[in-house]
C-alpha cells in the first residue's frame, strides 16, 4: 500500500514524486514513458541554462528516486475507489494507494476510464482537461490532477510547479495540516 501514488513521471509527476517522497510518504510514480517533454528543447526554464527534454524527464525521476519514490514502467488502464484506498490497474498489474495524482498530461483516457469528469481544455491544440476544483481534487475522492492534465499552461516550469503545489496539498490532507518544506543552507 502506498500513500501517494502519482500517474506520469513528465515534469508534473517526478515534481510531485520529488515533494512526497521527501516528506517521507510511501511514493509510487507509475510511467508509461509518453511524456510530450521528452520532444522538448527548453530554454526558458528557471534555474537551467538549456536542457533537452529527454535530460529534463530523467532529471526530474533521479530527484524523485533519491529521496524513495520507487518507479514502475507501466501503463495505467483504471482507477477505483476500493475503501479507504484506491485501486491502480496497469496493464502489468494492480497498485493500492491513499492518494493518487494524475500527471498524464494531453492524455485523458485514463480519467475518463475511471469515471473522472473532464473538461473542455483552454490551452491551444489542448481539448480536454481533467476538471478539479482549487486544491486539484477530481469529483472522485482521493484522486486528483496537476500539470498539463488539469489544464495548466504546457511550459515545464510551470507544469512542475503545479506538481509540486498539488502535491503539497495532497501531503495537508495525509498530515492534517498544512505542510511546508523549507530547505536551508547548511553552514
Amino acid at each position: 500500500m502506498y500513500d501517494v501514488a502519482i500517474i506520469g513521471a513528465g515534469p508534473t509527476g517526478a515534481s510531485a514524486a520529488l515533494f512526497t517522497a521527501k516528506a517521507g510518504k510511501k511514493t509510487l510514480v507509475i510511467d508509461a514513458n509518453q511524456s510530450i517533454t521528452k520532444r522538448a528543447w527548453i530554454e526558458n526554464h528557471y534555474g537551467v541554462n538549456e536542457i533537452t527534454g529527454p535530460d529534463l524527464v530523467e532529471n526530474g525521476k533521479k530527484q524523485a528516486a533519491k529521496f524513495g519514490a520507487e518507479l514502475v514502467s507501466a501503463k495505467a488502464v483504471k482507477i477505483a475507489a476500493n475503501g479507504e484506498s484506491l485501486t491502480i490497474e496497469t496493464e502489468s498489474g494492480t497498485y493500492e494507494a491513499t492518494k493518487v495524482i494524475l500527471a498524464t498530461g494531453l492524455a485523458t483516457d485514463l480519467a475518463e476510464a475511471s469515471g473522472i469528469g473532464t473538461k473542455p481544455g483552454t490551452e491551444p491544440r489542448v481539448k480536454t482537461v481533467v476538471a478539479t476544483d482549487a486544491t486539484g481534487q477530481t469529483n472522485v475522492p482521493g484522486v486528483y490532477a496537476a500539470g498539463a492534465s488539469a489544464g495548466t499552461s504546457l511550459h515545464t516550469i510551470i507544469t512542475a510547479g503545479d506538481g509540486a503545489r498539488v502535491a503539497v496539498e495532497v501531503l495537508s490532507v495525509l498530515n492534517g495540516e498544512r505542510y511546508v518544506d523549507h530547505d536551508v543552507l547548511k553552514a
